[in-house]
């Protein structure tokens, strides 16, 4: 499989690959700058092992870490910049990076005595020449590894192939209708799998991915009326904060903007309700870090009138419930290989016909369309 960063530089260069309201890098400047990274990333060894980890907001020089990982055979391990000390210790300690690239903005006096984290700008400072990135992606490879907390013990590292990866991107482009010529708005952190598939499939689709920082609802309010963006992923609370700004100015977003894809947990009837009146479409999803994303989700064209429902599986998952719980069970090349270091964790969560059973329970209308969600007590 191509090497989806070359593959895009080659045949759309001059596209506007990333942005974040500061810079904007076309493809081309976003693969001459990953090679430049990577022969820095090189020059301070971090490419002694297999792995790199990455601690980053959702920042240009994050995005061209992350790059620069990939495109130089490394996984990356993303850390949640939100744990405590011991905990993103326990982590490095369970995924043996060779080193953990921190961005500055987050750098802890913790870490000033351990010669495994480095900051983005020791990197950037380092002399070194361009490296060219590998030619191909395996598509068995892992690509990342993300932690994740299940209902009982330490989070577990979900290892994430580029085959899950791009089954996933396949997925939501065929559902929502995506092309090169869209642009997502990335306002969810790239460590969670809700930003780092945003980053992936700009890769994929070649189209303009707009980092932001950090959620501010009047930021993103502006962004969403007067940058040509067509779609944004949310949570339930910044969905709520957006409608809050409707209330005060009817104001809609930009002529080319589609909608808004909500995950990350259920929401009440009267909000989505509130997004009608205001014209801002929702499209509800659900997901897992095993999945690399949401696996169902409403089309565009159900969405107006199938409110609450989170929808139908999408194309590539098989979906049924358990005949005795109602537990969501699933078959889909976007779900993990395995956990790290824990070979049989995955197949305790599967039954003798290779169903995966996610934990969670659903319920179907007549028509097929799954309306609720929740997690199964066990």
């Amino acid at each position: 499989m191509d090497n989806w960063i070359l593959k895009q530089a080659q045949i759309i260069p001059n596209r506007i690959a990333v942005e974040d309201g500061n810079k904007k890098l076309t493809f081309a400047e976003l693969l001459a700058s990953v090679e430049q990274i990577s022969g820095q990333l090189a020059a301070i060894g971090a490419f002694k092992g297999q792995r790199i980890a990455i601690m980053t907001t959702n920042c240009i020089y994050g995005y061209q870490m992350a790059l620069a990982s990939l495109g130089s055979n490394q996984t990356i391990v993303w850390i949640n910049w939100r744990l405590a000390d011991d905990e993103i210790k326990r982590q490095l300690a369970d995924s043996n990076p060779s080193i953990c690239l921190v961005d500055d903005v987050l750098w802890r006096k913790s870490f000033e005595n351990h010669s495994q984290f480095l900051k983005f700008s020791d990197v950037i400072k380092t002399a070194a020449k361009p490296i060219e990135l590998t030619n191909e992606f395996d598509f068995d490879d892992t690509a990342s590894i993300m932690y994740t907390s299940g209902t009982t013990g330490n989070p577990k590292g979900v290892l994430q192939t580029f085959h899950n990866h791009f089954a996933s991107a396949i997925s939501s482009a065929l559902n929502l209708g995506i092309s090169s010529h869209d642009e997502w708005v990335c306002a969810v952190p790239i460590f969670h799998i809700s930003g780092f598939s945003i980053m992936l499939r700009g890769l994929i689709y070649g189209m303009c991915v707009r980092l932001v920082p950090k959620f501010y609802p009047i930021e993103i309010d502006q962004i969403l009326k007067y940058e040509p963006v067509t779609t944004i992923s949310v949570v339930p609370y910044m969905l709520k904060k957006l409608l809050d700004l409707r209330d005060k100015d009817s104001q809609g977003y930009n002529s080319k903007f589609r909608c808004l894809l909500l995950g990350g947990g259920a929401i009440d009837k009267q909000t989505l309700i509130r997004c009608q009146k205001f014209n801002m479409p929702v499209v509800q999803s659900y997901g897992m870090t095993e999945t690399c994303s949401q696996i169902i989700a409403l089309n565009y064209s159900d969405a107006g009138q199938r409110i609450g429902s989170v929808g139908k599986p999408l194309f590539l998952t098989q979906l049924k419930l358990s005949k005795v719980s109602n537990e969501i069970l699933i078959k889909t090349p976007a779900l993990t290989p395995g956990y790290l270091n824990r070979p049989q964790a995955l197949q305790k969560k599967k039954d003798a016909d290779g169903w995966y059973h996610t934990g969670d329970i659903g319920h179907f209308d007549k028509d097929g369309f799954c309306l609720s969600m929740a997690e199964l007590m066990t």
